[in-house]
Parts: structure tokens; C-alpha cells; sequence
């Protein structure tokens, strides 16, 4: 990021997300990590609110687009994630990190996941 930067570290959601029918009909956990790219000086000379991001609703962005319409791919997940802040807050670029703990796949890992960088046009 060039910028400065807001971030959040493991936002955590229950979806239903998946290729696989037991991912949609049980569902599972989502771990969402954010970095928002703007300026934040004017905010920290104001110590003014509308200067920056709301922090509680960028969360609740998150939190509706995770729990709410299911889509087949985290790729696409994060890309819907990156959309709505990147249309509704005043970021430059986002990253977005979307990481599910426990897939259905088999193997020995921590987590499996996907990464974005998108910036505004």
C-alpha cells in the first residue's frame, strides 16, 4: 500500500460459501483480513470522524456480504468484498484476505484462503 492505512485482523463469520454441497448446506467459518488505503492526515488534524472510515461500518459491509448471498468461490467473495468498500467508503485500495480455517479438502494445513488488491479506477 502507498498509502496509509486501516486495517482489521481476523473478522470472523459463519457463511455458506462453497463448491461442494456440504459447504452451502452446513456452512462454515470465514476469516476476513483487511488493509484500507487513504489518507489519513486530514482526519488526525480534524479528529474528525467523516474524515476517515468508519470502522463499525465497514464491518457491517463485511458481515452482510459474508453471512448473506452465497457464491461458489472465495475468489469471488473477496472481489464483492473489495467492490463494496472501494464503492462505498473513501479508500484508494483495498486488500483483502478471505481465509477458510477448516475446508472440506483433504490434507494436513492451518487454513486455505485467497488474497486481492484492487484500487479504485
Amino acid at each position: 500500500m502507498d498509502k496509509d492505512t486501516i486495517f482489521f485482523r481476523g473478522m470472523t463469520f459463519y457463511g455458506y460459501h462453497g463448491v461442494y454441497p456440504e459447504e452451502t448446506r452446513l456452512g462454515q467459518r470465514f476469516v476476513v483480513d483487511l488493509e484500507l488505503g487513504l489518507d489519513l492526515a486530514p482526519a488526525a488534524r480534524t479528529d474528525d470522524l467523516n474524515q476517515t472510515v468508519d470502522y463499525g461500518r465497514v464491518y457491517q459491509v463485511v458481515k452482510e456480504l459474508v453471512e448473506g448471498k452465497p457464491c461458489r468461490l472465495v475468489e469471488t467473495l473477496a472481489e464483492r468484498i473489495a467492490g463494496a468498500l472501494l464503492t462505498g467508503f473513501p479508500v484508494e485500495e483495498v486488500r483483502v484476505r478471505v481465509t477458510k480455517p477448516n475446508p472440506p479438502i483433504p490434507g494436513h494445513y492451518d487454513s486455505v484462503g485467497v488474497e486481492i488488491r484492487r484500487r479504485r479506477p
